[in-house]
């Protein structure tokens, strides 16, 4: 009786071992895929950071371009505004000189 009380004691002890080595190995395997997502969590942040920054950019360039094309017609404006002053200046100064 002896002997297989020993031997209950040896198996049992053999599929606690076991247990714990596939246990251990599940948590090892659960580490590594959490770690592995934290990884790619922080290459998509860091990626949406950059596209982000680049959308900021270019906003600031498009709103450049903006301004300058806005600059640009108020002065072609302008000019033809003084332009048209002189035209009508003339032709007042060619009735009066009739």
């Amino acid at each position: 009786m002896k002997h297989t009380h020993w031997l209950i004691i040896g198996f049992i002890t053999t599929l606690a071992i076991g247990c714990n080595k596939e246990k251990a190995a599940i948590n090892d395997q659960a580490e590594a895929t959490k770690e592995a997502i934290d990884i790619q969590k922080e290459v998509v942040d860091e990626a949406s950071q950059e596209a982000s920054e680049q959308t900021k950019t270019q906003a600031a360039i498009d709103q450049a371009r903006i301004e300058a094309n806005k600059d640009s017609i108020q002065a072609q404006l302008d000019a033809e505004k003084k332009k048209a002053d002189a035209e009508a200046e003339a032709e007042k100064a060619k009735i009066d000189a009739q």
